[in-house]
């Protein structure tokens, strides 16, 4: 029976290597299609929260993780050697930056060595990591045909970007799905198994492109935050309200599409997405100029935050250091559990340094590290908000309560323009 006929019937075994944000709801979908799924993780933690029935991601209900498990169409495990008895693997692990800003493959190369250890003729591999072009053809393909084996004839690699958006209403069923195969009959196999998950396949001539799609879109959205991030603080310059400026331009029906200023950009893919490209267009001898400008003005928005508190302390009479201050907002978006990349990070120890003492709440992260230091969130209380120095909106989560905010509050520093429809004197903007 050829991989196709047993994505087709639901015969067919999946594995999913990495049970973090990209990886649970892939598995979650495969599972719910019929097809046993097995994810491989070497936490502990999360390979026993799966097998009791627990989801760790917000985006993830319990209720569909205990489905699942009692029907035996989902376990978890930390032992690779299950890599040997499924027709399809996915590579979902992370793919960071080193402390230089260039790419850290070392989970995609962690990953591969443990397929390679495993691969076995007839399987379909497919990387959904995000990364530069040309890894699936660099990294992987070469340690798989050490095997003996041939692509596109003894075994099937493919890369296929995921798409996950924490927190919307696009998952991977009504999200179309970009595929493309090492050779024509890798990506048929990659878009069969697809086919099983995604109302949309959309097959690409390359891996190549698949990768170089992903990066695109992810530096779509970072050049123009980017560009209303710099324009932000030129309006403060200026005197003008950026926000206003925005909510005018985007009235234009054509031509213009609206992004928000912030404290930074945060997820896993748009902050590091740039920098991807940028390190491989170096090896073509090609300087991304715009690109890696876009993705500095960004990078650099959590001091532009810091400077903003210091000069209303300063309006107050105080100064950073010594200063109480309550951080609102530890997630890197609105109404999710997802800290990974957080502007909020970078503005609580660059806050640390300058002497200040940080609180912080957050609906939905308990807990956090900020350098070495372990914070919980505090309650939101009259008591909390009146008895700090000021107030820092940082991610505005739909729980927070804006009017019983300003109440008791000394001051706020508003980042997102959630206070828009309070016109109090305390009230500060980014």
């Amino acid at each position: 029976m050829s991989l196709e006929e047993k994505f087709a019937d639901r015969t067919a075994k999946v594995a999913i290597m990495g049970l973090g944000y990209a990886g649970l709801p892939v598995a979650v979908a495969f599972a719910q299609a019929g097809l046993r799924t097995v994810g491989l993780d070497p936490d502990e933690r999360r390979v026993a929260a799966l097998n009791a029935g627990q989801s760790y991601i917000k985006d993830v209900s319990p209720e569909e993780v205990r489905d699942l498990v009692e029907r035996h169409l989902l376990r978890a495990s930390r032992d690779f050697s299950n890599l040997a008895h499924v027709d399809a693997i996915l590579i979902c692990v992370p793919t960071p930056l080193t402390p230089n800003r260039e790419p850290d493959l070392q989970y995609i190369q962690a990953a591969t060595e443990q397929v390679a250890r495993f691969l076995l003729p007839g399987q379909l591999v497919v990387l959904e990591s995000t990364t530069y072009p040309g890894t699936t053809e660099e990294v992987l393909l070469p340690q798989f045909e050490a095997r003996g084996l041939t692509v596109g004839r003894d075994f099937f690699l493919a890369f296929s970007p995921e798409r996950v958006d924490p927190g919307s209403q696009w998952r991977l069923r009504n999200t179309p799905k970009v595929v493309g195969g090492i050779t024509e009959r890798c990506r048929e196999a990659a878009v069969a198994l697809y086919r099983c998950v995604c109302d949309q396949v959309v097959p690409v001539s390359s891996t190549r492109v698949a990768e170089l799609t992903k990066l695109l879109e992810n530096i779509f959205r970072n050049v123009n935050i980017a560009l209303v991030n710099e324009l932000a603080l030129l309006c403060h310059r200026m005197g003008i309200d950026v926000w206003e400026v925005i909510e005018a331009s985007a009235t234009k029906p054509f031509g213009f599409m609206k992004f928000t200023p912030g404290p930074g950009v945060g997820g896993h893919c748009v902050p590091a997405d740039p920098f991807y490209l940028s390190w491989k267009a170096n090896q073509y001898d090609f300087r991304t100029r715009f690109i890696e400008l876009a993705g500095e003005v960004n990078w650099n928005m959590p001091y532009y935050v810091v400077q903003r508190i210091s000069e209303v302390l300063n309006r107050e009479g105080k100064c950073l250091n010594g200063s109480r201050l309550l951080l609102l907002g530890a997630a890197y978006k609105s109404n999710i559990d997802d800290t990974r990349e957080s502007p909020f990070y970078k503005v609580a120890e660059l806050l640390r340094q300058a002497g200040a003492e940080i609180l912080y709440h957050d609906p939905y992260v308990s807990e956090v590290k900020v350098g070495e230091e372990h914070y919980t969130s505090v309650p939101l209380t009259p008591e909390t908000l009146s008895e700090v120095d000021g107030v820092v909106l940082v991610t505005d989560h739909d729980a927070y309560d804006h009017a019983f905010i300003v109440e008791h509050a000394p001051w706020i520093l508003d980042t997102r323009n959630a206070f828009r429809d309070f016109k109090a004197a305390h009230i500060f903007k980014m």
